[in-house]
């Protein structure tokens, strides 16, 4: 099993941890029932026109003790005056817990999760993480609900783009770096925000890839693959855990005994707060596991859950459960203690207005520095899917562009859960053109199509296609609107929406020998079977935050050479889907007969693109592998070297990626798996050598009793610049 680390909030010390718990124990024995399942309660805040709070029912209940936390809480004004309602006159004066969903940016937007993931860069993540914490806190903010670390393999499931994608390795790096820069090395700091880390668990694996549908699955694979990245959030100090919405093996997560009392509280010894996602409680009864609120709420907090969002539940019916012993009160106090704990490591005890600073918000926000590093951040993170006839980058001389497509002239690119951020300050691709281009370039723009599911009108390709015939080069923008690539946004065809596909088609046949460059902005991998026929040059940007339009023109002309790599596999069709690089070789492979195999009659198994893929407006040769040995022992790391050289005429960086595949194990093993990378910048010419050291670590997978071993046997180590390329070595462990 996955084993125990310190997984204590904020990885403090067991000293620091007593003193807290100590705090609280003073304020816990002082608090009637009534008051401490107030703490339990989490409820939605609004405001009026004016920034002040609107919803005065709110305000009795937070003066009566009834809540504990609000979320969608923001703004120096608006938290302070509610914190001030709290504090100044309740009973206790405990201060609230302002919760808001800061995923990608509160007010500088950076590229979506997803997006993030492609750049493998894990500083630039823990920078992007970190500068959304310091503003999200410059605003009142206290905690926040992420990282999002659902592997996700289904691309119809429109938060995807929420995630890091695919593999679980680099889903729990990423998970990791982004709890270092939301928590900072100090949660008492004003510029820090506490994690939340999310949807505990298995909810990227919903059934055909439908929001909040069932998932049911072996308990193998759920700590296999599922479990890993909570588990690295939490060992790098995450204050608190959301359930999910789903059920898992008929059981909802959110009074899930084997997830949140055995795995969370008894292996991995999480003394943090659980948190539900909104109204979860509530819909137990949906579920089918709870005939009434007093059920829902009894088989919720017995589970381990600790604060209640939305629904109201606990604050309807804790009380009569405790009275009928039903739920004991010591598990009531357990809950509360918890809850204070976390407020007490934020220093809202002694400074409950600590982070409502009005200086500080109007200087924290959307300032050059971050708009910088967003900028950076989006250029990194886009990938380079195709490029024949080396179409890009483009050059100044190319002084005529037709810009074409219905995502060409919107601001609509920093994609969904996009926090405070506003979309008027959002540099649009046209604006961004204009930048890079300048005053004596002519930029011509005609939409062409809409990007709309199920609005199929060509009508305005006849005057695309005019622009393209005067232009020196064409850029189609192309891809999905914001709404459709996000929560409730599961999507069963995953091709361009509208007439999209269409209008490409007309514009690379019009084009001629005119360069075509397509640029994607999508929340999810796209199936792009059609346009890769068609289209010579193809640039995955996603949706690429505030400054997205001058992010997207330092790739197309070259400023900024790109390095992205693909966080999730693109189908070639999406009867593929789930598809993912990592599966297992089944006892009748493709290859082996022509006839009984595993495989499709109509497709390949193979993706489109495969995880890990990108190209670059350089070449980079691998050399051959190798090591001092080809045998080790159990408690032996196998050093592999190769030379990487860059053979082309410009700068660029490359993610060269280790895969190990375990031949022959007492359980399946997949074909292949991420255990390593790295993300290596070169000149023109320059040759480094490249080491990576494959540990027992590495070699350890779960056995059919679920536990963590290393057996003997063969493996296979292969380095390249995707899961599908690159050379391969065999050792053996004795």
């Amino acid at each position: 099993m996955l084993s125990n680390r310190n997984t204590r909030p904020f990885g403090v010390s067991p000293e620091r941890y007593q003193a807290l718990c100590q705090q609280v124990d003073t304020l816990l024995a002082q608090m009637t029932l009534e008051e401490k399942i107030g703490q339990m309660n989490q409820v939605a805040g609004s405001r009026d026109t004016t920034g002040a709070p609107a919803n005065t029912e709110i305000e009795a209940d937070v003066r009566t003790g009834r809540v504990g936390s609000v979320f969608n809480a923001f703004g120096v004004e608006f938290t302070r005056e509610l914190q001030r309602q709290a504090v100044e006159h309740s009973r206790l004066g405990i201060p609230l817990l302002f919760g808001y969903d800061i995923i990608h940016g509160f007010r500088t937007i950076f590229p979506i999760p997803l997006a993030q993931a492609a750049s493998w860069h894990m500083e630039g993540i823990e920078r992007a993480a970190r500068i959304m914490a310091v503003e999200g806190a410059a605003s009142g903010v206290h905690w926040t609900f992420a990282p999002m670390v659902d592997v996700a393999r289904d691309p119809r499931w429109g938060r995807v783009m929420e995630g890091a994608g695919e593999d679980t390795h680099l889903t729990s790096l990423i998970a990791r770096a982004q709890v270092r820069g939301i928590q900072g090395s100090d949660p008492g700091a004003t510029d820090t925000l506490a994690a939340c880390v999310k949807h505990y668990a298995a909810y990227g694996a919903v059934e055909a890839g439908r929001e909040y549908n069932t998932v049911d699955m072996s308990e193998w694979r759920l700590r296999s693959i599922y479990l890993p990245p909570f588990l690295a959030a939490l060992s790098e100090g995450c204050a608190s855990v959301m359930t999910a919405f789903n059920t898992l093996n008929a059981l909802p997560a959110t009074c899930h005994p084997l997830l949140l009392d055995q795995i969370l509280r008894r292996e991995w010894c999480f003394e943090g707060m659980v948190v539900t996602d909104y109204t979860a409680i509530m819909e137990l009864e949906q579920h089918g596991v709870a005939a009434d609120a007093s059920e829902a709420s009894r088989r919720a907090v017995n589970a381990s859950v600790d604060m209640d969002m939305q629904s109201g539940y606990f604050i309807d019916t804790l009380k009569a459960l405790v009275q009928s012993g039903q739920v004991e009160e010591a598990r009531i106090d357990e809950a509360v203690r918890r809850i204070l704990w976390l407020k007490a490591a934020l220093g809202l005890f002694e400074d409950p207005y600590r982070y409502a600073d009005e200086a500080r918000e109007a200087q924290c926000l959307l300032t050059l520095e971050h708009r910088r590093a967003a900028r950076e951040q989006a250029a990194e993170s886009m990938v380079l899917l195709k490029n024949d006839g080396h179409v890009l980058p483009l050059g100044d001389h190319h002084r005529k562009i037709a810009l074409i497509g219905p995502l060409g002239n919107t601001p609509r690119l920093i994609g969904s859960w996009h926090g405070n951020g506003d979309h008027d300050d959002t540099v649009t691709l046209r604006e961004g053109l204009a930048n890079r281009l300048g005053e004596d370039a002519v930029i011509l723009y005609a939409e062409g199509a809409s990007n709309q599911i199920g609005e199929n009108d060509t009508s305005g390709i006849e005057e695309a296609l005019e622009l393209v015939r005067q232009a020196d080069a064409v850029v189609l923008a192309l891809g999905e609107d914001e709404a459709d690539a996000d929560e409730a946004a599961s999507r069963a065809d995953t091709g361009l929406p509208g007439a999209q596909l269409e209008l490409a088609r007309r514009v690379l046949a019009e084009a001629g020998d005119t360069p075509v460059a397509t640029v994607l902005f999508n929340g999810r991998p796209l199936t792009l079977t059609e346009l890769d026929d068609l289209a010579p040059a193809i640039v995955e940007a996603w949706w690429p935050g505030t400054e997205a339009g001058n992010a997207v023109a330092d790739v197309l002309f070259g400023d900024v050479n790109p390095s992205g790599k693909l966080p999730m596999s693109f189908p070639v069709n999406a009867g593929q889907i789930p598809i993912y690089y990592n599966a297992f070789n089944t006892g009748r492979p493709k290859g082996v007969d022509p006839k009984y195999a595993s495989q499709y009659l109509d497709i390949p198994n193979a993706p489109l693109y495969p995880f890990g893929f990108g190209l670059s407006y350089t070449t980079f040769e691998y050399g051959e592998l190798e090591t001092a040995c080809s045998e080790i022992g159990l408690d032996d790391t196998l050093e592999v070297r190769l030379a990487l050289t860059n053979t082309g005429d410009v700068e660029g960086t490359e993610v060269v990626q280790l895969y190990l595949q375990d031949v022959h194990a007492s359980v399946v093993r997949p074909l292949r798996e991420l255990k390593d990378f790295q993300r290596l910048r070169l000149s023109p010419g320059e040759c480094r050598e490249v080491v990576f050291h494959v540990t027992p670590e590495m070699r350890r997978f779960l056995n059919a009793e679920l536990e963590r071993v290393q057996e003997p046997g063969l493996f296979r180590v292969k380095i390249g610049s995707c899961s599908e390329s690159g050379e391969e070595i065999e050792f053996r462990v004795v």
